[in-house]
């Protein structure tokens, strides 16, 4: 009926899971790297190169995605230390700007392993607005997506 402002709490509550998730996804995949590993020595060891080759890549794959993960990790780190802008300005602050832009830029990358992030997305798309997104999905506009971020996905 009435069109209301952005939830903060709920943008609060779901930063502060998707910072739990990163963590736990970061820890996963950097344990299943190590296994991997050693079956890639296993590979070698029994002349299956090509084999070990696959499992090198998928490693390299997953090692930039963890890098990826610990971007966002610090993105929603800096929007929670800086919550109060986000508050108390209508428009988007040049200290946030890059934080802000890349997580909706990610959003379609990772929301199906970090749900938060398209709650976290939609909430900034709704206080910012449907051209913010547009611009942060194609990584065009004035406010910038994170380089290393895009490199890294």
């Amino acid at each position: 009926m009435f069109s209301s402002g952005p939830n903060y709490t709920k943008l609060k509550t779901n930063l502060r899971l998707a910072l739990n998730r990163l963590k736990l996804l970061e820890k996963k995949k950097a344990e299943l790297a190590q296994k991997a590993r050693k079956e890639i020595a296993d590979y070698l060891a029994t002349g299956k190169t090509e084999r070990a080759r696959i499992r090198v890549e998928h490693i390299i794959r997953e090692d930039y995605l963890v890098e990826a993960m610990e971007i966002i990790e610090m993105y929603c780190d800096l929007v929670l230390a800086r919550f109060g802008l986000i508050t108390q300005m209508k428009e988007l602050d040049d200290g946030i700007a890059e934080a802000v832009s890349s997580l909706v830029w990610v959003c379609p990358r990772l929301q199906s392993d970090v749900a938060e992030l398209k709650v976290i997305s939609d909430i900034f798309i709704t206080k910012y607005g449907p051209q913010f997104a547009e611009h942060s999905r194609t990584a065009t506009g004035e406010h910038h997506v994170s380089g290393k971020l895009m490199n890294k996905l």
